[in-house]
């Protein structure tokens, strides 16, 4: 069986550098450029792993995770609120995918 990396941190690094690259740069497309090109790679990562049923629903995850980050932020506050996220999208990566595969 061959082994590959962690989509795990691949996914939850996209939500943070997503954010981060956003705020710092002050350029919200630059930031969504980071969110989704991490998103695929995690999303890529997904499928050869688990299968492209499995990374529909992790790249749903991530993508709601993106979406719930918003109106929680006026909450809790933007980091939390992207920590949350991530931590979400990663718990639910690691246990549907890394978990099993290792």
């Amino acid at each position: 069986m061959p082994t590959y990396p962690l989509a795990t941190p691949t996914a939850a690094t996209g939500l943070l550098a997503g954010y981060a690259t956003a705020r710092w740069t002050k350029k919200r497309p630059l930031g969504g450029a980071v969110l989704a090109v991490a998103g695929a790679v995690a999303a890529r990562q997904w499928q050869q792993q688990a299968g492209g049923k499995v990374a529909a629903a992790l790249t749903g995850a991530y993508v709601a995770g993106f979406g719930a980050a918003h109106p929680l932020a006026k909450k809790v506050g933007a980091w939390p609120a992207v920590g949350i996220a991530a931590g979400g999208v990663a718990l639910a990566s690691w246990v549907v995918v890394d978990r099993k595969g290792r």
